[in-house]
């Protein structure tokens, strides 16, 4: 075999060689190019939206999601769950988030239900004293909880703070305001974007409907 016949094989093979390399290459570049198509771990904990699929919720039934890396409840509130929330101003601490609680909300969450739609429940589900997270108690009459004055809520069982079934805090207990309402909108009936607020067109319809709360 003649040195050129060797040298042209050799010439071949590193061309072959490079080409591989180039597009494993390729690869590695194209892989996080495309990863940044989706929210990473890093954004959704920064704050990043998180969709919730709520078609099939049903009455009573709560689900949780990690928005910022704290627990987001969203539930359905029956009409007499939503009718007994305006029975309860006299034990509350804050039943209007007027004072310090109004810092807990959005502007555009007005009414004693604390909720764009009534019937639908968005709290961030960490208690407002020591940061532990409350115990879903929905049923009525729960007589560790004051029986019959009992409408449903959140006990949290660290220091004693109840929360009623629009995550206001009753009076006497040691958190010092109303659970934390997040930024939400509904992106359609059976969708909801924690971590965004509803657009401009949105705003004026929820807060006059809330009015009529």
């Amino acid at each position: 075999m003649s040195e050129q016949e060797i040298d042209l094989k050799k010439r071949r093979f590193l061309t072959v060689a490079t080409g591989v390399v180039g597009a494993v290459g390729v690869g590695f570049v194209a892989w996080p190019f495309l990863s940044t198509w989706s929210p990473s771990a890093k954004a959704k904990a920064a704050g990043a939206p998180v969709d919730v699929d709520i078609s099939k919720l049903d009455y009573g039934q709560l689900v949780r999601v990690l928005w910022r890396k704290k627990p987001v409840w969203i539930f359905k509130r029956s009409a007499t769950s939503i009718a007994d929330l305006k029975t309860l101003d006299g034990e509350l601490s804050d039943p209007n988030s007027s004072g310090d609680s109004k810092a807990q909300q959005p502007d555009y969450i007005t009414a004693n239900h604390r909720a764009i739609k009534a019937e639908v429940a968005v709290i961030v589900g960490v208690c407002t004293h020591l940061g532990c997270s409350p115990t879903y108690r929905p049923e009525i009459g729960a007589a560790d909880l004051g029986g019959d004055a009992w409408k449903g809520g959140f006990y949290c069982p660290c220091h004693g703070s109840k929360f009623d079934l629009a995550g206001r805090v009753y009076g006497g207990a040691p958190a010092p305001t109303n659970l934390l309402i997040p930024p939400y909108r509904f992106v359609n009936d059976g969708l909801i974007r924690i971590g965004a607020n509803p657009k401009a067109h949105e705003i004026t319809p929820i807060l006059e409907l809330n009015k009529l709360s």
